[in-house]
């Protein structure tokens, strides 16, 4: 799906600020090589530990995605973290809903072109599209980013991961 915006749309440097107010990492892979810790493997995104794998053609939703999976796991789950984030429904509701929120934090992404991004991708919710979702279903997600600290009461991120369990 050539139709999203991928890693190689932005400056790396972007990237590199926004992963690095989390103390963060970014590997980046060669073009062709395997992405390591990769679940769904292709282009997409791969974490392990504080760092997540990509290479010029992941798209910007699935590193989104992935970075927001280490935020928001408990630092026992991270310090375990091989590919599989092991997130409960709760918890991948915040994942999706801190996904929209650090796009905006992208220059030249921004949360509208996400959540067209990740429909274009195939994500689904019970009430339709991102947006829609995001709009109207998503205040148990906002919820419970607010209650671990990871966004403030103005809905912004706090770049701190989660430290409890």
């Amino acid at each position: 799906m050539s139709d999203v915006l991928r890693v190689a749309d932005l400056d790396d440097s972007a990237i590199h600020s926004l992963l690095d107010q989390y103390s963060l990492q970014v590997e980046w892979i060669a073009d062709g090589d395997e992405i390591p810790d990769s679940f769904w493997g292709d282009e997409e995104a791969g974490i392990a530990g504080h760092t997540v794998y990509v290479r010029r053609d992941t798209p910007i939703h699935s590193l989104l995605h992935e970075m927001a999976h280490i935020v928001c796991m408990s630092a026992e789950r991270r310090r375990e973290l091989r590919r599989d984030a092991g997130a409960d429904d709760i918890e991948e509701e915040a994942v999706c809903y801190l996904q929209v929120l650090l796009a905006d934090e992208l220059a030249g992404v921004g949360r509208r072109r996400l959540m067209r991004d990740m429909d274009t991708w195939g994500y689904s919710f019970r009430v339709g599209g991102t947006a829609d979702w995001f709009e109207s279903d998503s205040k148990r997600a906002a919820n419970w980013l607010f209650e671990k600290a990871l966004i403030s009461e103005s809905m912004q991120p706090t770049y701190r991961l989660r430290v409890d369990s």
